[in-house]
């Protein structure tokens, strides 16, 4: 017998498949019912004539019975199977956990990616990759996987529920309309590699029934796992119009014996009335199991390849995963997207492959760039890319998310931490400051004990203009590295250069972070089911105490007086050696044109000068002005000299000087707009001081700028 399910089971399976007894077997194949008892209970083996007996007997090839990898195609065929209705009449109009998200692409996207992070096989320490393909069928190649999902059969059910007067109703009526009217329908499949597959048995507890079989069953191992309600699956069925998902697993562990090609269908539909029968509302494509009353029930099944290619769920390796194919898939978010998609042709509907590809890209990149950033000896925990199709060929080729490409900062900065290459302090652009952040963990139950105190990563670094999304923001995740929050940074003065922070929680914030496990589970249950944010839950309230919420407002406050202090410009101090910094005004010194008259009504004023040596002794200043009602016309030139007791004041040259907030440097003279304050700033050119920088003072002066007539 060569490898495959033991033959004992395997064979029990084939014979409930064809309705057949061992009796009928051991009469077919000329032996004793004690001998067929034998084989099934695994006290005995066929001999090779035999076994060409039962092949035949079981309506089979030879090679079947040998590899035992998939069943016969004898007895029961594959359909689908309705779930009759309640016997005390009750309805439901929908899948309830389907309504908690939008049919939006975007939200598909974070919750797959999360689910697949979830489910990564980790012993190889390889990520877990996704791939999304869109794929729009038309014409003939529409009609060919229509009659592989047996549409005819399933027609009049869809007929009944479109014409219901409620959201559903609503919907399926859309997608029929869609698929009919314009001959076109859109799949989207997500397949996962490198991860665990839908293993376990159709009903008892594991993943395949979690996710085929149940609601509400997150079935998550690990305290670093982003899902805890088990509501991120139904974004699957929201986003078919049709309510419909085909699965195709190759499982991580065998099943039956056997790993690839395990296929299920689910729909989704609401209550309903077919052929004078009332159907519940969900149904599964898959083998009549003979194990059930009557044989209705259906049950996951092996497909063979040609059933694989005709339902669209041919995976690209044996590597464990699972393919999700989403049948009907639709993008509400879309009709807000008015950006026009490259390359389309005129009249480009809002729900277009192109438009629902671009936003997949987009919403991959911001949930999960840092969980696709690598670092030190750490390779990525994810890798991600899409693709679109249209009757097998390509309309857009694959593309891998890049998240340097838009995320820049917030990827160098989490590169630097697993490189072990951040700084304490910013004092160069590119760098990378690192500080810890105290947690305090309430202890589980009702009380006020603690665990004790967790220390969070925060990172720091200058912001780039290819950044997606707006700068000075903080944000935060656990051990997955999916973005859980990003929020403004309150209370920040004007000064402030514009930046990114990053804020690395519990198994995130690295293998030596004291109570990191603690921490994840804290958190988790901190986040409500679209895992966006960290605050008050049932799930937080009921598993620690009702007050265990401030514990995150304190972390808050924390968080966001580090990044102040990181990114607070250094007051003016001296330095080792005697070097200062004095401001001044001067408003026309060396100007011989008549000067405006200076009032406190329109002068501006120099309130406030930071500064710093570089390193190659490099004076940084950064200036602050203060611009009262009409001082915005003023034209100031920024003149920086060595301070000396007597003589004239060394004047120095600048090496750089820029605007930084509302202000513009236009041939070294400073403009204003219409806000209060401004700010610049300048670094000196080491080549023009006549002393050594650290022996030395400086003084700024504003004078009015070439030109200046009076008002």
């Amino acid at each position: 017998m060569e490898a495959g399910e033991d033959f004992g089971p395997w064979l029990a399976r084939q014979l409930k498949l064809a309705d057949m007894t061992q009796t009928e077997l051991a009469q077919a194949v000329e032996v004793t019912r004690a001998a067929v008892s034998a084989w099934i209970t695994g006290r005995a083996a066929p001999r090779p004539e035999t076994i060409e007996r039962i092949a035949a007997a079981l309506n089979t090839d030879l090679a079947t019975v040998h590899t035992r990898t998939t069943d016969t195609q004898a007895g029961l065929p594959v359909g689908w199977y309705h779930r009759p209705g309640h016997a005390d009449g009750g309805r439901e109009l929908g899948n309830a956990a389907a309504f908690a998200f939008d049919a939006d692409v975007s939200v598909l996207a974070r919750e797959t990616c999360q689910n697949s992070l979830d489910e990564r096989l980790t012993e190889n320490g390889q990520p877990v990759r996704v791939r999304y393909t869109l794929h729009e069928l038309t014409g003939e190649t529409l009609a060919r996987f229509r009659e592989a999902i047996q549409w005819d059969d399933l027609f009049p059910h869809y007929e009944a529920a479109a014409a219901q007067e409620q959201k559903v109703g609503r919907v399926i009526d859309a997608g029929l309309r869609d698929m009919y009217e314009r001959d076109r329908l859109v799949l989207l499949r997500v397949d996962d590699y490198n991860a665990a597959g839908l293993t376990g048995d159709d009903y008892k507890d594991g993943r395949f029934a979690a996710v085929v079989r149940r609601q509400l069953d997150s079935h998550k191992s690990g305290t670093a796992a982003g899902g805890s309600y088990g509501l991120g699956k139904a974004t699957l069925w929201a986003t078919s119009r049709l309510g419909l998902v085909l699965m195709n697993s190759t499982l991580s562990e065998p099943h039956e014996g056997r790993t690839e090609h395990r296929l299920i269908g689910r729909l989704d539909l609401p209550w309903r009335q077919v052929h004078g029968k009332p159907w519940a509302g969900p149904a599964w494509l898959g083998r009549p199991d003979p194990d059930s009353p009557g044989a209705a029930v259906a049950r996951s099944w092996w497909a063979d390849e040609a059933n694989v290619e005709a339902l669209h769920l041919k995976r690209e390796s044996g590597e464990p995963g699972t393919s999700f194919l989403i049948v009907g898939a639709h993008d509400v978010a879309s009709l807000a997207d008015d950006s026009p998609a490259p390359d389309a042709d005129e009249g480009e509907d809002d729900d277009s492959i192109q438009r629902m590809h671009r936003r997949l890209v987009r919403a991959i990149s911001k949930n999960f760039w840092a969980a696709m950033t690598g670092g030190g000896d750490q390779l990525p925990l994810l890798e991600a890319s899409v693709r679109t199709l249209r009757n097998g060929e390509v309309v857009i080729a694959e593309e891998r998310v890049d998240p340097t490409a838009t995320q820049p900062s917030r990827t160098r900065a989490l590169k630097a931490f697993l490189d072990g290459t951040t700084v304490e302090r910013l004092t160069e652009a590119g760098q990378v400051a690192a500080v810890t952040v105290p947690l305090s963990l309430p202890a589980r139950g009702n009380g006020r004990a603690s665990q004790g105190e967790h220390r969070a990563v925060l990172l720091v670094t200058d912001a780039e203009d290819a950044d997606e999304g707006k700068p000075n923001r903080v944000v935060a995740m656990r051990g997955n590295r999916m973005t859980v929050r990003d929020v403004a940074v309150p209370g920040l003065p004007l000064s402030v250069n514009p930046f990114q922070a990053v804020l690395l929680a519990g198994d995130a914030a690295g293998p030596r972070a004291p109570l990191a496990a603690e921490a994840e589970m804290f958190l988790r249950a901190a986040e409500p089911p679209e895992h966006n944010k960290w605050g008050q839950t049932e799930e937080l309230t009921l598993t620690y105490s009702p007050s265990a919420y401030r514990r995150i407002a304190a972390f808050t406050r924390e968080t966001n007086a580090a990044v102040k202090e990181l990114v607070a410009r250094p007051k003016k101090r001296p330095k080792a050696g005697g070097g200062r910094l004095a401001p001044k005004l001067t408003v026309g010194a060396g100007n011989k044109k008549k000067q405006r008259r200076l009032s406190a009504a329109t002068l501006p004023v120099l309130e406030e000068l930071d500064a710093q040596v570089l390193d190659g002794g490099a004076w940084q200043v950064i200036g602050e002005v203060r611009i009262p009602a009409g001082g915005h016309t003023w034209r100031l030139v920024p003149v920086a000299k060595f301070d000396v007791r007597s003589g004239p004041r060394p004047t120095v040259a600048w090496a750089e000087l820029v605007g930084v907030d509302n202000c513009q440097v236009v041939g070294g003279v400073l403009r204003f707009g219409e806000a209060r304050t401004a700010t610049f700033r300048g670094v000196t050119d080491p080549t023009t001081h006549a002393v050594r920088t650290t022996l030395s003072g400086l003084v700024v002066e504003l004078r009015a700028g070439e030109g200046e007539s009076p008002s």
